[in-house]
């Protein structure tokens, strides 16, 4: 693998953009019959599903629609929090990315529109992703390894936030929406608006949202911070927050494809819960390119696309004083060409290229700048016989993180420059096998690999969001991972019913485990002492199941459905012996929706038991029942088709009942109780 080398993805953007639009203006033929404009995606799944299929082996949820209306919240980990198989690592209302099946941190990939996101989210728990639910059409979550398509880094999973911010269907005319939503336990005054506009042959997408919170109010509890109890309060401290942000694209479309790019910027400034007198200021900008070509004889389809990001991330003391500026700024290339149909065979080669330089200055830095490359081949390949679909895949990765140690040498934390290369394969192989129009069974394995993070390699220092002291091993090798999963699935109608297991084994998987030893910091001769925590390599098995359904009671004037899920997760380290950190307990969600007319209701009750399976460096955390009430109404207004909404009411946590994140840090978990009681209302326009 050590010979393959990409072109850079910044030099290849407008090479591709200028090869589409040279193709589009080739054409002579009038292109298609355009499709009018409309914020609904279409229902079969995207991620992790290149050739299309109606049916996927992977699990996935999808969340659109009013569904996804109601549950937004003001990160991505909170939206998703709760569907089947997925937590959050909850770091107050601000930071929180998904947890699928126990896998966080560089584990769960989070993209938009198939993009990696390219931001520092996974070097702290602090760090929020710079995605805001509030302009996003669609989300899809793909649980289990998806290595194969995406790289190591989702490994357990991905999530693919998509906003047609740049079109890939034509658009007839003028269309758009608008969201306000306002209250919750995090006081939330916030909306979004966005366009788009088009005649058949050329679209424009504009999107513009606002966000402001103010601490998030709990029920009363004594914050526990370092073993010290603190003073009885209602309000998570330093957990306000601003966001703001907007982008602009548009797309060329002719007969065989499309051609489209985009710009966006986020925008935000929040409150460290760890820290009281500390806040963050994040920016991204990012540029996207996407195109596709169809129909080029051998290739049925080939498809482009091309992300910049330019990310900075600063921590401001009370003082007004910058302590510490990330900064990532990087280059995404993924190309995939569909070959048209080869006897029974059906597939898809692709590249992958990453080019991420990113750097951490001042004297809280904890990881030294560091510059990693990744360049990647795969292919996918399914075949129809007797027993079903069966689809099959391999991905070749290389990857090189170098550390640029102590470059003014003045303060030796990091060590001389160094260098890492790994050569990394992944294989997959699935099968989904349909008994009849209403019951399918699914199985998929999967072996994974993936290459150290930088700060699993160099980390040296003390980080404040955690309050340790960590330490990487630039000696680390590649994580490696085998995953089986099978499910089976009944659908009729409204009725529905899926049943599945997993179980993941690592001969080698990357742990942040205590040494039990102690750092002493003199700072303004002052000592302070953080306890050690090592990245190390261990023997590592996940294993769980996840049940999900619903059952239509009453069908008439009036509609009745019942509708819930469980599932759970263990995690050990082999090694140990102990459990894995941060995994959520067994969970439960049992919902009744109630239809009449253009009126819905629901009642949810949300439970977790208590977490008694914790390492020695973890406490136990309480069970929880938390009740929920939402009621919605659709609308239609003006004399078009398509002018429609719906307005929302919905009460979180009737009982206000205090409750903790099993699958937050414990640092935090004292501080930062789940949200109490609260109303928000809020409505959405379609025109």
């Amino acid at each position: 693998m050590s010979s393959l080398s990409f072109p850079r993805p910044t030099a290849l953007a407008g090479a591709l953009a200028l090869a589409f639009a040279a193709s589009a203006h080739a054409q002579t033929a009038e292109p298609a019959p355009a499709t009018p404009a409309s914020t609904t995606l279409a229902p079969v799944v995207i991620t992790g599903n290149p050739l299309g299929n109606a049916d996927v082996a992977a699990p996935t949820t999808v969340l659109g629609g009013d569904a996804l209306v109601l549950r937004r919240a003001s990160t991505i980990g909170e939206t998703l929090n709760g569907l089947p198989g997925v937590s959050s690592t909850y770091f107050g209302p601000n930071a929180s990315r998904p947890v699928i099946r126990g896998l966080d941190s560089e584990r769960v990939k989070v993209m938009g529109n198939g993009g990696a996101s390219l931001d520092a989210s996974t070097l702290s728990y602090d760090h929020a992703v710079p995605i805001d639910p509030l302009v996003v059409d669609r989300i899809e979550v793909l649980r289990g390894p998806a290595a194969l398509l995406y790289g190591g880094n989702a490994i357990g999973g991905a999530v693919n936030t998509i906003d047609n911010r740049i079109p890939k269907q034509p658009v007839e005319g003028v269309s758009g929406s608008a969201e306000a939503r306002v209250g919750g336990a995090e006081n939330e005054r916030g909306g979004g608006a966005l366009v788009e506009a088009g005649n058949g042959k050329f679209a424009l997408h504009a999107d513009v949202f606002g966000r402001d919170t103010d601490d998030l109010r709990v029920p009363t509890y004594r914050p526990v911070e370092g073993g010290d109890v603190l003073d009885e309060t209602k309000r998570v401290r330093n957990s306000a927050s601003r966001s703001k942000g907007g982008a602009v694209g548009g797309s060329l479309f002719f007969d065989q494809g499309y051609a489209g790019l985009s710009v966006d910027t986020y925008d935000s400034k929040y409150g460290v819960v760890a820290e009281p007198d500390v806040t963050i200021k994040m920016k991204r900008d990012h540029v996207g390119f996407a195109g596709e070509l169809r129909d080029l004889g051998v290739v049925k389809a080939l498809r482009a696309q091309v992300n910049h990001t330019d990310y900075e991330h600063q921590e401001i003391e009370g003082s007004g004083e910058v302590g510490t500026t990330f900064k990532t700024k990087g280059n995404e290339l993924r190309l995939e060409a569909e070959h048209a149909p080869l006897g029974p065979f059906r597939g898809v080669v692709g590249l992958q290229a990453e080019d991420v330089d990113f750097s951490a200055l001042g004297e809280e830095a904890f990881v030294p700048s560091t510059h990693t490359r990744k360049q990647a081949l795969f292919a996918l390949e399914e075949l129809s016989w007797a027993g079903g679909t069966l689809q099959g895949g391999v991905r070749a990765d290389h990857v090189t993180v170098e550390s640029e140690g102590d470059a003014d040498g003045a303060d030796p934390k990091f060590g001389p420059p160094a260098k890492r290369s790994f050569s990394l394969a992944s294989a997959s192989l699935s099968n989904v096998y349909k008994f009849d129009k209403a019951w399918s069974m699914t199985g998929a394995l999967s072996y994974t690999e993936r290459a150290p993070t930088s700060f699993e390699l160099y980390a040296n220092g003390v980080h404040a969001a955690t309050g340790t002291y960590e330490r990487g091993d630039p000696n680390l090798g590649a994580e490696k991972g085998t995953n089986l999963d099978v499910a089976l699935a009944w659908k009729d109608g409204r009725n529905h019913l899926r049943m599945g297991a997993y179980a993941t084994h690592f001969s080698r998987f990357i742990s942040l485990d205590a040494t039990g030893d102690t750092i002493d910091i003199v700072e303004d001769g002052q000592t302070e002492s953080f306890p050690e925590y090592q990245f190390r390599a261990v023997r590592a098995r996940l294993y769980g199941f996840e049940l999900e359904g619903g059952h239509r009671l009453l069908d008439g004037a009036w509609t009745l459905d019942a509708n819930g899920k469980v599932d759970m997760t263990r995690g050990k380290n082999l090694d140990s012996g102990e459990a894995l950190p941060r995994i959520a307990p067994l969970r439960a969600t049992l919902g009744l929706d109630a239809g009449y007319a253009l009126w819905t209701a629901r009642a949810e009750l949300d439970a977790a038991a208590r977490q008694t399976k914790v390492p020695s460096t973890d406490r136990e955390t309480a069970g929880y029942g938390l009740v929920n009430l939402s009621l919605s109404r659709r609308f239609t207004f003006g004399p078009a088709d398509g002018n429609d909404g719906v307005a929302f009411l919905k009460v979180t946590n009737v009982g206000d009942k205090l409750a903790y994140s099993a699958s937050s840090i414990d640092t935090i978990r004292g501080l930062a109780p789940l949200a109490g009681r609260a109303v928000k209302a809020g409505v959405r326009v379609n025109f």
